[in-house]
C-alpha cells in the first residue's frame, strides 16, 4: 500500500495543489466560512462522495468505508478557517481577501486531507475499515470548532476510537515530519483585566488615584510570579490608558493570555491571580475586575496511539524523515478531539530555506513548500489504514 498510495499522491498532486491556492486566495474568518464550505462541498460532490453537512453551520463530515467496515474507525480532522492578517506575499496565488489570509496554513490541511479522502476513496478494496474525514470550521477563535463538532455527534453513528490531525511547520524542512507522544501543546485562557481607579489633572495627585500605576505593578508581579514556573506562560499583549500628558484617566483596560500544562496547575493558576489582583487592589486603593475566559485544554497525544504512528510514519517516509518535536507553548482546539478518544496530532514540514520559505506562523509572509501536500495527503492516508 506505501507504493499505491505514493503513486496516487503523485496522480492526484496537481488538482489538490490547484485546491490549495484556491483555497489560500479566498480566505473566510473563524465562523464565517460559507463559501469554503460550499467550495469543499463542490469538490466532494465532483468526486462522487457522500458527506452530511451542517454542524456549526460550515463544518462537513464524510464516511468512508473499506473491507470490513465494522473492523476499526477513526477519523482523520482538518481546519479551514483564516486569520484576520493582511498578506504581504507577491504570490500569484495571493489572498483576494483584503484583510484575511490563511497565515496558519488551514489551506493545507484542508487540501491534504481532501487528498487522502480521494486516495483513500480511489482505493477502498485494498484497505480495512471505516474513516471518518472531518472538515472543521473556526479553530482561531474560541470556542473553538472542535468542541462543537464533538457536541453535535461528530464523533458518533459509529463511533470513533482514534483521530488523527496534521498541522504545519515552517520550522521544519519540506520532506519531514514531526511527532510526539504525550503533552505536546498547552491549554490557553484569555485574560481581560479592568483596573478602576480616579483620575484627575496629572498636576494635583491629591485629587486622583492613579490606575496606571496600579496596572503596571499588577503586570509585574504576575510576571514575577509565573516566570519560576518553566510550565506556563503569562503574557500582557494590550494596555489601553485613554490619559494625556496632563490627565489621569479613571481606567485601565489589560488583555492578555495564560499557558500551561497541566489542568491541575491551570486552575491553581487562576486562583493565584485572582489572589495577586486582591493584594494590588488593597496596595493601590483601586478596583479590579478580572475576566478569565477559558479556552483549549492543552493537548495530549495518547503515548501508544502515537508510537504507533511514529512506526508507521518510518516505514512511509524513512526514519531520517520523522522527527522528535519539543514541547509547544502554543494551544490547539484538536485536544478536545484528544480528550474525547486517544489521538494523535503531528506536524508537517513545510519550510525550505533555500527557496526562501521561512516565514512563520500567523505573519503576513507566512507560506509553503507545495511540495509537502504530496507528503501530507500520502501520509495521512497511510497513517490511516495502517492504524
Amino acid at each position: 500500500m506505501i507504493n499505491t498510495i505514493k503513486d496516487l499522491s503523485e496522480n492526484y498532486f496537481d488538482e489538490i495543489l490547484g485546491i490549495r491556492r484556491h483555497l489560500h486566495m479566498y480566505p473566510e474568518l473563524s465562523f464565517k466560512e460559507f463559501e469554503t464550505s460550499k467550495y469543499i462541498k463542490e469538490i466532494l460532490n465532483l468526486w462522487g462522495v457522500n458527506f452530511t453537512d451542517g454542524y456549526i453551520e460550515t463544518g462537513i463530515l464524510v464516511v468512508l468505508e473499506g473491507k470490513n467496515p465494522a473492523s476499526k474507525n477513526l477519523a482523520l480532522r482538518a481546519d479551514f478557517d483564516a486569520l484576520p492578517i493582511n498578506e504581504k506575499n507577491s504570490v500569484e496565488y495571493c489572498s483576494k481577501n483584503e484583510g484575511v489570509m490563511h497565515a496558519c496554513g488551514h489551506d493545507a490541511h484542508t487540501a491534504c486531507l481532501l487528498g487522502a479522502l480521494k486516495i483513500l476513496h480511489s482505493s477502498r478494496e485494498l484497505w480495512n475499515g471505516t474513516i471518518k474525514f472531518i472538515f472543521q470550521p473556526a479553530e482561531e477563535r474560541l470556542p473553538g470548532g472542535a468542541k462543537q463538532m464533538i457536541e453535535e455527534g461528530v464523533l458518533e453513528n459509529p463511533n470513533v476510537t482514534n483521530v488523527m490531525a496534521q498541522h504545519v511547520l515552517p520550522d521544519l524542512e519540506v520532506g519531514k515530519v514531526g511527532f510526539r507522544a504525550g503533552i505536546y501543546m498547552a491549554s490557553t485562557d484569555e485574560l481581560y483585566f479592568k483596573i478602576k481607579g480616579v483620575g484627575g489633572h496629572a498636576a494635583i495627585p491629591s485629587q486622583y488615584n492613579n490606575p496606571i500605576l496600579a496596572s503596571s505593578n499588577l503586570i509585574l508581579k504576575l510576571t514575577s510570579f509565573f516566570a519560576s514556573h518553566k510550565d506556563s506562560i503569562f503574557a500582557i499583549g494590550y494596555f489601553q490608558a485613554d490619559g494625556s500628558t496632563n490627565v489621569i484617566p479613571d481606567q485601565v483596560k489589560l488583555m492578555g493570555t495564560f499557558r500551561a500544562l497541566s489542568e491541575e496547575y491551570r486552575i491553581q493558576s487562576h486562583i493565584d491571580m485572582k489572589s495577586i489582583v486582591t493584594d494590588v487592589e488593597k496596595e493601590y486603593n483601586v478596583k479590579i475586575e478580572l475576566d478569565i475566559r477559558h479556552g483549549y485544554p492543552a493537548l495530549y497525544n495518547d503515548e501508544e496511539f502515537t508510537k504507533k504512528q511514529i512506526f508507521s510514519a518510518k516505514k512511509y517516509l524513512g526514519k531520517e524523515n520523522v522527527i522528535d518535536l519539543p514541547i509547544r507553548m502554543t494551544a490547539e482546539d484538536f485536544s478536545y478531539f484528544a480528550n474525547a478518544v486517544p489521538s494523535c496530532f503531528f506536524r508537517l514540514g513545510t519550510g525550505n530555506k533555500k527557496k526562501g520559505i521561512v516565514h512563520g506562523l500567523h505573519t503576513s509572509r507566512f507560506d509553503i513548500d507545495e511540495d509537502s501536500l504530496k507528503i501530507g495527503m500520502g501520509m495521512l492516508a497511510y497513517l490511516a489504514i495502517s492504524s
